[in-house]
């Protein structure tokens, strides 16, 4: 609504076009974590208050002294330093898992998008497959698969992939009909328009999509080692959990959070680096 200042009109900004400044974007972003890190602070403190030996909210200083003994301290059963062993065992299968979803994601997403004979055999089906919970299928992975890395890394992409694959064929269903028409006009083939015209496109939105399923990913991930492991952040957690250890769980808690982070983070750089038009198009 307009406002008035000295008889005339002045026209006040929509909230849509006002944006805040640099320090106070920053300020802004970082106000919801330090208004959780205050409500934990103060719960924890009111409870040891009442017990200093409360195990469920623990002190920060519980809480580094835990991670520093899971991450410098060597274990003196395994002789092993279990943080860096549990992230090492984790990403592999992580990455793993991520690497191969992507890959047949990419691949039979824009197939499928493209040729319409593919689309018509293999869209619903697609549709289906990703509809399947995939923790459902835990226990069937483990029959066939064993205990072994093969299970879990095959619940990651049977969680991922189904899922980038439909996003694959929606992107490559939206891209102008001109710049297909353009490429046939100037005598191109299927596979040139695969190769040179889709491509290029599609790439970095598929590093979107592997981006936007990587917390699905770590749940997946999490959950298998939970249930049949012996090393890992899951599994680490959950047998921490028997003892109420949560002076290390919630660091555990946290560092898979900052992985994740930089997972996200290594991603959109490299689509930035690789795909310059991409992200200027986006701001």
């Amino acid at each position: 609504m307009d406002a008035t200042a000295g008889g005339r009109p002045v026209k006040r900004k929509r909230m849509i076009n006002v944006y805040p400044t640099r320090g106070t974007a920053l300020f802004l972003a970082a106000l919801p974590f330090i208004l959780l890190l205050l409500a934990y602070l103060f719960a924890s403190a009111a409870r040891l208050a009442i017990n200093p030996d409360d195990k469920l909210l623990p002190s920060l200083a519980s809480i580094g002294a835990g991670f520093a003994r899971m991450a410098f301290e060597a274990d003196p059963r395994t002789g092993d330093v279990l943080l860096w062993v549990d992230t090492a065992a984790s990403l592999a299968r992580l990455l793993a898992g991520l690497a191969i979803a992507t890959v047949m994601a990419g691949v039979f997403g824009i197939a499928i998008g493209l040729v319409p004979y593919m689309r018509t055999t293999f869209n619903g089906f697609v549709g289906v497959i990703a509809m399947i919970p995939p923790l459902a299928i835990l226990p069937i992975l483990f029959i066939i698969f064993g205990l072994g890395e093969t299970s879990k890394v095959a619940l990651i992409v049977i969680g991922v992939a189904p899922v980038v694959m439909r996003d694959m064929i929606l992107r490559v269903d939206e891209m102008p009909r001109e710049l297909m028409v353009k490429a046939q006009t100037l005598g191109a083939s299927t596979w040139q328009i695969a190769l040179r015209v889709v491509v290029p496109q599609m790439m970095p939105r598929l590093i979107d999509s592997v981006r936007l399923s990587l917390c699905s990913a770590w749940l997946f991930l999490i959950a298998a080692e939970a249930i049949a492991s012996q090393a890992g952040l899951g599994y680490r957690i959950f047998l921490l959990r028997r003892y109420l250890a949560m002076d290390t769980i919630l660091p555990y808690v946290a560092w898979i959070t900052l992985l994740a982070f930089a997972l996200d983070f290594g991603l959109r750089r490299l689509q930035r680096k690789a795909y310059p038009w991409f992200a200027q198009g986006r701001s």
